[in-house]
């Protein structure tokens, strides 16, 4: 065996031993989420007040379920996951490098967790209604549980990488790509965007619910300028 061909034997050995640890940590986590994704899923379908959806075969209902099920048990997973990544890419970075790895990781999935909460709390509570409502004097809303929760899903997955925009703009302003003064020059910029934005989640005069939305994305960005001047 070469010189080469040993420490890339090794290096696979490792991987074929850090991904079955994620495959056991998955599925504990599915069986765990199998018990959650009841009360989850009545949660997000709460919005729909009292609408349920329907299931258009007699596999839609379990195969939702089951889907709700392993999201929760990759989430569940998800800090044993982010171990066994940094364990085997660490003999290759810098210890400044590590430094960021194990901070930024963690703080990442927090804020990704947070964005999720915040759409399922007040995204959701605030835009399903309305849609519902939207011409309903001439059309009947109904979905399929699979599209709705196709649809819930998008919803919180891009609230989720909303919140990571204090986080992008450090790593921005780090690699010198943009600079904190470039950041509060664009401010009224954001801050329309998120006016329109928040308007068409909450198309009402509500000045209330306008802020519920408009305000955590206004505070993100002004989170990421402060952390930019840091970098």
């Amino acid at each position: 065996m070469d010189e080469l061909g040993m420490p890339l034997l090794q290096h696979l050995e490792e991987l074929r031993q850090r991904l079955i640890r994620v495959v056991i940590a998955v599925t504990v986590g599915v069986i765990a989420g199998m018990a959650a994704a009841e009360p989850v899923l009545k949660v997000l379908i709460a919005p729909l007040e009292g609408n349920l959806p329907q299931a258009l075969s007699p596999t839609e209902g379990p195969a939702v379920y089951f889907k709700v099920a392993v999201v929760i048990g990759v989430v569940i997973a998800m800090p044993v996951i982010m171990y066994q990544i940094f364990q085997f890419v660490a003999p290759g970075l810098e210890s400044n490098e590590k430094r960021y790895v194990l901070v930024g990781a963690p703080v990442a999935s927090l804020c990704f967790a947070l964005g999720v909460a915040f759409a399922a709390t007040v995204l959701l509570p605030a835009a399903i209604p309305f849609l519902n409502g939207f011409l309903g004097d001439i059309v009947e809303h109904r979905y399929s549980i699979d599209y709705y929760m196709s649809f819930v899903s998008n919803i919180l997955l891009w609230a989720g990488l909303v919140f990571e925009t204090p986080l992008v703009m450090f790593f921005l302003a780090k690699l010198g790509v943009v600079t904190p003064q470039g950041f509060a020059q664009a401010r009224r910029i954001v801050i329309v965007g998120a006016a329109v934005g928040a308007a068409i989640i909450t198309p009402t005069v509500d000045p209330v619910n306008m802020m519920l939305v408009m305000g955590p994305f206004l505070l993100l960005y002004e989170l990421g300028i402060l952390l930019a001047r840091f970098a």
